[in-house]
């Protein structure tokens, strides 16, 4: 029975590694495929494969200790609260996705061990507030980066076309080597990072050991990047086709620096928020301020928010559901989620009054 559970936590792992790959990992290759410095997508997806497991192989230990043992007691991870950790995090990721909603891996699965160790009154709180430091302080950072390296680039791209790639001689072909190198950059970063999320618990509860578990949470996220990516690389590509290749390489090198840093000090962070905010940094040096008014800083805070809170809720529920039974407990936390969606039903109906009110001159 226990080695039929073992197996059964190793199967979401890997499950976990590789959605993680066709989503996060598959996505940094996109300003390579969408301005054709790769025109092919298996060429795309396999750079992505191969940078995503030699970054995992060669320098994704440090986080895998900080998921594993840097956040709660490593003597807490049975296989049991192992499954659920794994559990919390893809069915969160899972059902944000049928919504649409961009979520973070990293603070997914943070979130879902901090709910574990909650459910069981122990938590490293320094750690977690370091780890936590790292989320508000990098996409600051990547902005700013990309805000600057943005004017910089403006102004190389209007004194010289060839700066903005335009033409077939060898200044293009090195600009597109440039994308090439950035692209494989961010994907070995996320490899560093982002196969933690999936092996991180199960080398904390000593089902895997930490090479065991990053070898196989490599191959795995490089997997899913080559088998299932296709369609993230492609909506990506899409995307950013907007963007030169010297702001594209801009924007994947500052993301993927930042993550290799972060990395080296075994601080899982959230890559898609990182390459975001640089966007963001970009085109504020191209267009000014006015895409603030988008509301995308109000998206990136709520993602933030959301990501690791849920499913530090939906690990807490089930260990007080199936581990730690606690009915009284789930019946106030079920109480709380009725009353806040009720209030927030009062609230948009009161607000959808007061429009119709003022619309017919009632309210005047």
């Amino acid at each position: 029975m226990v080695m039929w559970v073992t197996w059964i936590a190793i199967g979401i792992a890997l499950f976990f590694a590789a959605n993680i790959g066709a989503s996060g990992a598959a996505a940094s290759m996109g300003v390579a495929y969408g301005s054709g410095a790769v025109s092919r997508k298996m060429a795309a997806l396999s750079l992505v494969a191969v940078g995503v497991f030699l970054g995992a192989y060669l320098g994704g230990g440090e986080v895998v200790k900080t998921l594993g043992s840097g956040i709660i007691p490593p003597k807490l991870l049975t296989v049991e609260l192992v499954i659920i950790i794994l559990l919390s995090a893809t069915l969160t990721l899972f059902g944000a996705n049928l919504l649409g909603i961009p979520l973070s891996t990293s603070e997914v699965t943070v979130g879902a061990v901090v709910g574990v160790g909650i459910a069981y009154e122990t938590v490293f709180v320094q750690k977690l507030l370091v780890i936590v430091s790292f989320w508000v302080i990098l996409p600051v950072v990547a902005f700013t980066l990309a805000w600057g390296m943005g004017h910089v680039i403006r102004r190389l791209e209007r004194r010289d076309a060839r700066w903005r790639g335009e033409g077939e001689g060898w200044w293009t072909k090195g600009l597109m080597w440039l994308v090439l190198a950035a692209g494989f950059t961010e994907a070995f970063s996320a490899g560093m990072n982002n196969v933690a999320n999936a092996v991180g618990p199960l080398v904390g509860a000593g089902l895997l050991g930490t090479e065991e578990g990053i070898f196989w949470g490599g191959l795995f996220v490089a997997l899913g990047a080559l088998v299932l990516g296709g369609k993230v690389l492609e909506t990506n590509g899409k995307k950013i086709t907007r963007m030169s290749l010297l702001q594209g390489t801009a924007i994947s090198g500052t993301g993927g620096t930042l993550v290799i840093i972060s990395s080296l000090y075994g601080i899982p962070v959230p890559l898609t928020q990182i390459t975001t905010t640089a966007i963001l940094g970009m085109g504020s040096a191209e267009h000014g301020f006015r895409l603030w008014q988008k509301g995308i800083v109000l998206k990136i805070l709520k993602v933030w928010l959301v990501s690791p809170l849920l499913s530090m809720t939906v690990s807490f529920t089930l260990v007080k559901l199936f581990i730690e039974p606690a009915p009284y407990l789930i019946v106030v936390m079920v109480a709380v989620l009725i009353s806040l969606i009720g209030l927030k039903s009062l609230y948009d109906t009161e607000q959808a009054e007061r429009r119709a009110m003022n619309e017919e001159g009632a309210g005047i």
